[in-house]
């Protein structure tokens, strides 16, 4: 079955084109003409990607993409942002709040489709991890659910080796407490003492993985991430 892609965009004759060539090439399309209207549809109908314009009424592109990236529920959404500016800021800004890629206007309905497909094959690749996976001095056994450190096997709970895998299968990325809550914990309403339980269970992780514990980084105010590099 084809990815459903979320059309955000207020200008209709560039609605019109979008959705022509996205149901043209089989895509299943959802469209919001704003930010708030963007983020209640990406909550509640969980697209496989969004296209988002920069200049939109009311709460603009980035601000939408923020808030998207910071809600648990939509946080991993791939976004490619589109926009008629073209200045290097804007698209430094756009990627650092969590975009998946830019396109600047006027584009092509061939390369825009491109970078679609490109985004939603890069997410699929990032969805699939191996049966074993060797990160430095950490190995991963995932068959097995079996962890060693320096070729030494460390004993994780369930929780701690859910919340190590959901850190490593993001490649990089940054994953907000409630994002860890509502994923691993199924809590959809992250209160402080919830919010205390990921970062128990990071410390007690952290312990556990000794000389590799440094590569489960905090991002301040926010969550975690995994760095796979040296």
């Amino acid at each position: 079955m084809k990815e459903t892609i979320l059309i955000v965009e207020d200008e209709k004759d560039i609605v019109k084109m979008l959705d022509y060539n996205l149901k043209k090439d089989g895509y299943k399309t959802l469209i919001a003409h704003d930010g708030e209207d963007a983020i209640d549809l990406a909550i509640t109908k969980q697209p496989d990607l969004i296209l988002l314009d920069l200049m939109l009424p009311g709460m603009d592109g980035l601000e939408a993409c923020k808030t998207l990236k910071g809600n648990s529920k939509t946080a991993l959404l791939p976004i490619i942002m589109l926009t008629a500016k073209s200045q290097e800021t804007d698209k430094i800004v756009g990627l650092e709040l969590g975009a998946d890629d830019y396109v600047t206007k006027p584009f092509s309905p061939r390369e825009l489709m491109a970078r679609i497909k490109a985004v939603l094959r890069r997410m699929k690749e990032k969805d699939k991890l191996p049966d074993v996976m060797k990160i430095g001095e950490l190995r991963i056994d995932f068959s097995k659910i079996a962890v060693t450190v320096k070729d030494k096997p460390v004993e994780l709970t369930a929780k701690e080796f859910e919340l190590l895998k959901t850190l490593i299968k993001v490649k990089g990325r940054v994953l907000s407490r409630d994002y860890l809550l509502d994923n691993i914990w199924g809590f959809n309403h992250a209160m402080e003492i919830q919010t205390r339980t990921v970062d128990v269970h990071i410390r007690t992780l952290r312990k556990k993985l000794k000389s590799v514990s440094k590569r489960i980084v905090t991002v301040k105010n926010y969550g975690y991430r995994f760095e796979y590099e040296d």
